[in-house]
């Protein structure tokens, strides 16, 4: 019985120091064109997932089907998203290609999320991933906005999209005030 301890403890120091030694010598790659390992992949999106899942768990979400609500997070969404996500007729910019991880498109990935995870992610961002933590500059209102629009992302067309993004027509715009002589 002995034995066994001593020889796992063993064992564990030789990983510990190997790991150290992996990671000191610059042998880890940290380029963002070099792509994770499966088993980094792994532990990266278990992690990701389990967190997220547990961090939002007593969040409760107002109601998101709103379409005036839904108009307002399309906004947002073309104003902060879209860069690094694309949307519907939108590509990636070279910025989001460029991510290691990649940014999702979030018409694929927002079903695998409950609306209060998605705000969580939104406002509080993902650590190395690029997803920036919009809490810090954005009031919950509009993070809930940008939710209530993520729900809907999935089925928009590019048209739907567009129509929901496109600058109000130049004459439903008050008038500029007449200058004074």
């Amino acid at each position: 019985m002995r034995q066994t301890a001593v020889g796992l403890a063993v064992i564990g120091v030789l990983l510990i120091a190997g790991m150290l030694l992996y990671i000191y010598t610059g042998r880890f790659n940290v380029a963002a064109t070099q792509e994770h390992s499966d088993l980094t992949e792994w532990i990266l999106e278990t992690t990701k997932d389990a967190s997220v899942r547990y961090h939002a768990r007593d969040i409760a979400a107002p109601d998101l089907d709103d379409s005036a609500l839904v108009e307002e997070g399309a906004e947002h969404f073309l104003e902060d998203c879209v860069l690094c996500h694309g949307g519907p007729g939108v590509e990636r910019s070279t910025i989001g290609r460029g991510l290691n991880p990649p940014a999702p498109d979030l018409a694929d990935e927002v079903g695998e999320w409950r609306p209060a995870e998605l705000f969580w992610i939104t406002r509080h961002g993902l650590r190395m991933t690029g997803m920036p933590a919009f809490g810090v500059a954005e009031p919950d209102a509009e993070i809930w906005a940008v939710t209530a629009f993520l729900r809907r992302l999935p089925t928009l067309t590019a048209e739907e999209f567009q129509a929901l993004t496109a600058p109000p027509p130049a004459d439903s715009l008050p008038a500029a005030p007449e200058p004074e002589p």
